[in-house]
């Protein structure tokens, strides 16, 4: 061992700066080196995704501390599980030549309002006007914090450059507000929409109550359609939402699947809420283990949302959920267990999830209301509480199949109409005559009187289809507002959607 202390003071404080600068050197070489492997490994990950088959997807991350560029590596892993091509790229790295096709964007706003930094360039070279996207289809996850006061800005911001430079929506722009679970949950849910894979495993599990299934009525016997019920969910903790907002369920499988395994009773109600396995030696793997060790192998089935149709002073969620059929023919999960394998006055496990992009406009404002099939439910919770603060000036506009089976709550609708609360409304039955008509027909048709609605100050709501409807709807808007007149109600917060 060296004795420093018999070197001459100059020559000790030397080897101590010798040393300190050593060690600092190997600080930041480790940092070198651990930036360089998370940027090999984000190489490779992209590299690796762009190989599936299908139409192409472009992933886009602007992260600031690398929450975002996390989400972008799960939302590109979602992807290529379900077979789709991806790209994965920091936005930095994004040129105009890349939109086109699908992209999906998750952006994180920083300080107050500000792009993250490695976005600068995209925003100098590539945000600019005039820049044609009309082959573009996109989505946007916008992260930030409801703190400030320029929420989730850089995301709102890259949105409306999109849709002002003639790209389409594939969905409306998610905000998640902290890191919201239910909101990442809701982007799942859009991927899962994208790549038709619905049973993937939630990102993170949700905290659900308790709710009774009160009731369950089929509202269009005898329709060309599929069924479309009526549901009627009671809390039992003293649950609370408004107008707008949607139910999350926790769905579980058909008990007569669960038996057909063939596993001990006493573990048929974890089973219930597992993705189940179906060959057979897998099955067999089961046999034995326990229900905790059962919940530890198998996933855990994902969640499905519905919007409210009710207002908490109904005593109760309601819901109108089409009950939808899987690939080989079976009820859908979360359709399923509601319309067919839960039993009325058993239990459901539920939660409200907060939707502030779809709640109320101040009620001195005319609504328009569009929708068509089962999104009748999120305008009916509107006009009910239109109808609570004795407001009119409402308009609804609404399609199905045909009157005499899928005119929804008529009795209801008919009254808000004779009574005052609707001033206007327009019924699109496709199936009712020879040339299919549809609710964006209708718009077109009473142009006159909607350029004069939303000269008045009116909001705009549509609530349904995200495939067809929503987007003729928004083909009709500009037509006959002009994209101009759209995008500044979409900034006032006067053009809204719930679609799915």
């Amino acid at each position: 061992m060296v004795d420093f202390s018999a070197f001459p003071p100059e020559t000790r404080r030397l080897i101590e700066a010798g040393a300190v600068a050593g060690i600092y050197a190997l600080f930041c070489a480790g940092i070198a080196l651990r930036e360089g492997l998370r940027r090999a490994a984000t190489r490779q990950a992209a590299d690796a995704l762009s190989q599936g088959p299908g139409e192409p997807v472009l992933v886009a991350f602007a992260s600031q501390t690398g929450f975002g560029e996390e989400l972008a590596n799960a939302t590109a892993r979602a992807l290529a599980a379900a077979g789709a091509p991806v790209t994965l790229r920091d936005l930095a790295n994004v040129t105009a030549a890349d939109l086109t096709g699908r992209a999906l964007f998750i952006v994180s706003t920083t300080g107050e309002g500000d792009a993250p930094d490695p976005a600068r360039a995209f925003i100098r070279d590539v945000m600019k006007d005039g820049i044609d996207l009309s082959s573009l289809r996109y989505g946007v996850l916008a992260l930030g914090d409801s703190t400030y006061a320029a929420f989730c800005a850089f995301g709102r911001e890259l949105d409306a450059w999109l849709s002002r430079s003639g790209a389409a929506p594939l969905f409306d722009r998610v905000d998640v507000d902290d890191g919201d679970p239910a909101a990442l949950r809701h982007w799942q849910g859009q991927l899962s929409l994208l790549t038709g894979v619905t049973d993937a495993p939630d990102w993170s599990r949700p905290a659900y109550g308790r709710w009774t299934l009160a009731e369950r009525t089929l509202l269009n016997p005898g329709s060309p359609g599929g069924e479309a019920w009526h549901v009627r969910l009671a809390p039992t903790d003293g649950a609370t939402w408004e107008a707008g907002d949607i139910l999350e369920i926790g769905p579980r499988n058909n008990p007569a699947e669960v038996a057909a395994l063939g596993l001990p009773p006493e573990t048929a109600n974890t089973l219930s809420g597992l993705r189940l396995p179906h060959e057979p030696a897998a099955i067999e793997a089961l046999r034995g283990l326990s229900a905790e060790a059962l919940a530890e192998r198998l996933t855990p089935l994902p969640h499905r949302e519905y919007s409210i149709a009710s207002l908490p002073s109904d005593g109760g969620v309601e819901l109108i959920v089409r009950l939808t059929p899987r690939a080989d023919g079976a009820p859908g999960l979360g359709s399923g267990w509601l319309c067919r394998f839960a039993e009325v006055g058993g239990m459901i496990d539920a939660r409200v999830r907060t939707n502030r992009s779809f709640h109320a406009p101040e009620a001195s404002r005319p609504l328009i209301l569009i929708g068509s099939g089962t999104g009748l439910a999120g305008l009916r919770a509107h006009l009910k509480a239109r109808a609570a603060l004795g407001v009119r000036w409402n308009w609804l506009v609404f399609g199905e199949r045909t009157a005499a089976h899928d005119y929804f709550h008529r009795e209801e609708i008919e009254g808000w109409r004779d009574s005052g609360l609707l001033d206007r409304v327009d019924l699109a039955f496709s199936r009712d005559q020879a040339d299919r008509v549809y609710v964006q027909h209708r718009l077109r048709a009473a142009a006159d009187v909607l350029r004069r609605w939303v000269a008045n100050g009116a909001a705009i709501y549509v609530c349904g289809s995200l495939e067809g409807m929503s987007r003729d709807v928004h083909a009709a808007l500009v037509e006959v507002l002009g994209a101009e007149t759209l995008e500044r109600l979409t900034d006032k917060g006067r053009y809204r959607r719930d679609v799915y």
